[in-house]
């Protein structure tokens, strides 16, 4: 049952829940959240359904399991799918959102997507980010009326992590299978590797795929240190614009130089948006020529 379909009338009984991630460490691609349910009368047999930790299982196998969930009437499965841009924007803004606090965010919203279909959760069984029992009292504080069991390696420990488990690879791995790069220069290829930094296909590719100006295709996240060491001669690129203090009035006619390589995300795209259509704070080359932005057309 996926997060689409009809609540089914088990959902409606105590039920148990697992979260796990996929895709964390690599430098290419999303990372997904996964999560399971199904009813609490429904555990012992899904320890008999083979789920395992999906890094110890084939993709042949991780793929038989997942479509074997997808059919079992009495399990529900949700994901929660986070660009490599989105990511990589968190993690450079001015207020910056660490990996640990994005996956934290993740699975809160699977539980609050579950609970907001109706299915009642009693318990919730999480594979840690970070210190296990800080995790476990930030997640009981959101939501008291659940027990939390947060702990190392909880996906080879409780079947309904290790069931998570496999819909969260099983997505990221399709997800890359069919990933539509946006970039159209030339010689571009898809043969990335796993995404992990240390994979030299996967170094390979990003020495072929790196711009000196425009950075590295949306596939790539950026904010990975991964990526630092292929622009040590990056082209640097000045900018003549007026400073803009953050309401979006202009101080003067003060001029900054920014390395690409150094810029991160201090506004939100709304604001931005605004300072652009107003000409406040925009290039003197732009204001000049009274050009203005489009939003539509």
């Amino acid at each position: 049952m996926g997060s689409e379909d009809p609540l089914p009338k088990w959902a409606s009984k105590p039920c148990i829940m697992g979260i796990d991630e996929a895709g964390r460490g690599p430098v290419l691609g999303p990372m997904v959240y996964g999560c399971l349910y199904c009813a609490r009368s429904y555990q012992k047999t899904l320890s008999s359904l083979n789920f395992a930790d999906s890094k110890t299982l084939k993709e042949e196998k991780r793929e038989e399991l997942f479509e074997n969930l997808k059919s079992d009437e009495s399990i529900g499965w949700a994901v929660d799918v986070i660009d490599p841009k989105e990511l990589s924007a968190k993690m450079l803004k001015k207020n910056k959102i660490n990996l640990n606090e994005i996956s934290h965010d993740s699975a809160i919203g699977l539980v609050r997507r579950v609970l907001n279909m109706g299915v009642l959760l009693t318990e919730v069984y999480v594979d840690t980010v970070g210190d296990a029992e800080k995790y476990r009292i930030k997640l009981s504080e959101r939501f008291p009326a659940i027990k939390f069991v947060v702990a190392k390696k909880a996906d080879s420990l409780f079947p309904v992590v290790s069931g998570a488990s496999i819909v969260a690879k099983v997505t990221r791995d399709r997800a890359l299978r069919e990933w539509v790069l946006d970039e159209t220069a030339d010689n571009m290829h898809r043969n990335f590797g796993s995404g992990y930094p240390g994979d030299p296909g996967t170094k390979a590719w990003l020495e072929h795929h790196k711009h000196l100006v425009f950075g590295f295709p949306s596939l790539v996240r950026f904010s990975w240190g991964t990526c630092a060491p292929y622009f040590k001669d990056i082209v640097e690129v000045l900018w003549e614009s007026d400073k803009t203090d953050e309401d979006g009035s202009s101080s003067g006619n003060g001029k900054r130089q920014l390395k690409l390589s150094n810029v991160g995300f201090t506004t939100s795209k709304r604001k931005s948006e605004e300072i652009e259509s107003s000409g406040k704070g925009r290039c003197k080359f732009f204001q000049a020529r009274k050009l203005e932005q489009l939003t539509y057309f």
